[in-house]
């Protein structure tokens, strides 16, 4: 933020380097046009309504319309957008390491036990959204499915890893096949910002 106002972040990496599990022509499109609308529209809010010096989160947590929604979707994209590295053609799956993977065969039964219950949860959402994987204030792992701009800090939780299900995330690549998205966003996940978003 400055000067009082939202900026929109950087990417880790090239508009090219999710291909092809995001095209370079869906990243123009979700993060250089509607995140930007996004940031564009809160910073036209701010002005008079007391959330002027306030971080992205505590917008999130204390707001409610207009403001609520511009700000829930700025927080949403930057924890996906900065989620992603570059794909890389690989033997292996990508997975996670770490205390992150301990708790999620402790509380899943096995990462494709998750993984399953993770998609299923993002396919099934009904109209716009996100699903997410979160940790409540013990570290227990939780799955959610939220509607429109919310986030699950809003229910005292903290987000680790999140699919966007709004049409505009997938519709460019993959048209009406949201499973087919969902399924492809493992191979391109960071898991090592996932640990650290859990171990803060």
């Amino acid at each position: 933020m400055t000067n009082g106002k939202f900026e929109l972040i950087q990417l880790p990496y090239a508009p090219n380097a999710l291909e092809p599990v995001i095209s370079e022509q869906t990243i123009s499109f979700h993060y250089g046009k509607h995140l930007q609308a996004y940031v564009n529209n809160l910073n036209a809010l701010l002005p008079g309504s007391g959330f002027e010096e306030m971080t992205l989160a505590d917008i999130v947590g204390k707001s409610e319309g207009g403001i609520f929604n511009n700000a829930g979707q700025i927080l949403n994209h930057e924890l996906y957008f900065t989620q992603f590295k570059p794909y890389q053609q690989a033997a292996t799956e990508n997975l996670p390491k770490g205390r992150l993977a301990e708790a999620i065969d402790r509380q899943f039964g096995s990462f494709a036990a998750f993984r399953e219950e993770f998609q299923k949860k993002g396919a099934t959402l009904f109209g716009s959204g996100w699903v997410w994987l979160s940790a409540d204030k013990d570290g227990q792992l939780v799955v959610t499915q939220e509607t429109n701009a919310n986030n699950p800090l809003t229910k005292g939780l903290t987000p680790l890893l999140t699919f966007d299900v709004w049409e505009h995330a997938y519709y460019l690549d993959y048209q009406n096949r949201r499973p087919d998205h969902l399924a492809a966003l493992w191979q391109i996940i960071d898991w090592d910002v996932i640990e650290q978003r859990y171990t803060a």
